[in-house]
């Protein structure tokens, strides 16, 4: 009994030893928002992104809170298949599924990526504005009650706050790595991502909810999909990094999280990508590695809880994921 409770004792460091080793782990801190993605708006406007890429018109909405003028933007009656992104800091903001014809002269969304829109009183007391969430550039305003679409909200945005993606150069990764916090902001953080989202995939159920993946009975990961631009970083750059924030010779789990919930897989899409996910897998295994990574093949991602998206962000708790250069640098 003496002994278990050392055992019980010591545990707790030995998880903190182990993070340090570059697992996945807390640290409480505030954090620099210049750094981070995640920023709660207030005093100055942050301008130190692209602002020098942007024209007077976009500088005057983005910075000075001006309104384009109705039917004016590029992006009104504009329906391509893509991300629309901050045009200061490149946040994602909405997908192009998000995007209605409300008819009134600026382009509508009815939702957005978690997160990514701050809400304040608008100047006239009246309405609500929204901003990004990064840089606190204006974007417009958003209503409610009007019945356009099922879900009743309308963000109505200045096309010149936005640049817009299309799906033609945006690539997609499903990783698993522990717990999907700490690989969500880390991954979100690496050259050539657009978004990182939490979520769950590989299991045998529709829909599941974060309790019943917990149980680790319905075989799906913690794992997160990642959008990234292929004109800046490939498939196989982005599974590199991946390799390099985590334990991917472990088989049950990462630091203190344990479970099959918690295991170590790239989840492909598609045959081209379990092809480039097996020669990654060859050449650490060539370098000496044991690796434990799943190479899994899946079809459907399902989005994590609203409240687990950029979650340390928004607590303002950094993970501690050390990475370790084990590839060329992009």
């Amino acid at each position: 009994m003496a002994s278990m409770r050392k055992i019980l004792f010591f545990l707790p460091f030995l998880f903190l030893v182990l993070a340090e080793g570059g697992y996945c782990y807390p640290e409480e801190k505030v954090l620099d928002p210049g750094k981070k993605f995640f920023s709660k708006i207030g005093g100055d406007m942050k301008r130190n992104y692209g602002e020098a890429s942007l024209s007077p018109e976009q500088r005057a909405v983005l910075f000075e809170k001006k309104t384009e003028a109705p039917f004016s933007g590029e992006f009104d009656n504009f329906f391509k298949n893509g991300v629309y992104v901050c045009a200061n800091c490149g946040a994602p903001l909405y997908r192009s599924e998000d995007k209605f014809d409300s008819g009134c002269g600026w382009p509508a969304f009815d939702s957005s990526f978690p997160w990514a829109i701050s809400k304040s009183v608008d100047a006239d007391g009246i309405r609500t504005e929204i901003s990004c969430s990064r840089c606190g550039g204006h974007l417009g305003h958003i209503f409610s009650g009007e019945n356009l679409t099922p879900k009743n909200i309308r963000h109505c945005v200045n096309s010149l706050s936005m640049k817009f993606i299309p799906s033609s150069e945006i690539g997609v990764a499903v990783v698993a790595g522990g717990c999907f916090w700490g690989v969500e902001d880390y991954m979100r953080r690496v050259k050539g991502v657009i978004s990182a989202m939490s979520g769950y995939a590989g299991g045998t159920l529709e829909n599941p909810d974060y309790e019943t993946v917990c149980k680790g009975k319905s075989g799906h990961f913690e794992c997160v999909e990642i959008l990234f631009d292929k004109r800046e970083a490939s498939y196989s750059d982005i599974l590199k990094r991946f390799f390099e924030m985590h334990d991917f010779t472990r088989s049950d789990g990462q630091g203190p999280d344990i479970g099959p919930q918690y295991r170590s897989a790239v989840l492909c899409l598609n045959s081209e990508q379990e092809r480039e996910a097996g020669e990654i897998v060859e050449k650490l295994r060539k370098m000496g590695f044991g690796v434990a990574t799943r190479i899994v093949r899946i079809s459907k991602f399902y989005p994590a809880e609203e409240y687990h998206q950029r979650y340390y962000e928004r607590k303002g708790v950094e993970a501690k994921c050390g990475a370790r250069i084990l590839f060329k640098k992009l």
